[in-house]
């Protein structure tokens, strides 16, 4: 497996992560459904922080697939560095990319995830507008 890098013509947004007790598994590391739950939330952030107020009261996401790439284990007590980034859009869709790494700078997952934009009213699927990929470029 080859981490993921953002490709030099894209905004990359940035969270921090630490986890809690509730977050290590049986082995004595973060569970591996947490790292979906922090894609999930970067992703959130992400959106949250480029779209205007109006816009993000008209349309929604909805991830279609995941594909997670497990590699160093992330312990208790290390906080957790998550970069994401889009690809390109196709039709209402996107590909969504996350990495996170530990304290070292070594990748713990990579997360490649389709998401598509849907109306939030009609909740059917809308094709990306030109703003929103300009928005993430």
């Amino acid at each position: 497996m080859t981490p993921f890098e953002p490709p030099g013509d894209r905004q990359i947004f940035t969270q921090s992560f630490t986890p809690v007790d509730a977050d290590i598994d049986v082995n004595g590391h973060v569970n591996n459904v947490v790292y979906l739950r922090w894609m999930q939330d970067i992703a959130i952030s992400h959106w949250v922080s480029r779209a205007p107020a109006e816009e993000q009261a008209k349309w929604a996401w909805v991830a279609l697939r995941h594909e997670i790439d497990y590699r160093r284990a992330l312990l208790p007590g290390e906080e957790a560095l998550a970069r994401t980034w889009v690809g390109t859009r196709r039709g209402p869709r996107f590909d969504r990319f996350v990495r996170i790494d530990g304290p070292d700078g070594e990748m713990c997952s990579q997360t490649r995830s389709e998401w598509v934009l849907i109306d939030a009213v009609t909740r059917r699927p809308a094709r990306v507008p030109d703003w929103m990929e300009t928005m993430f470029a």
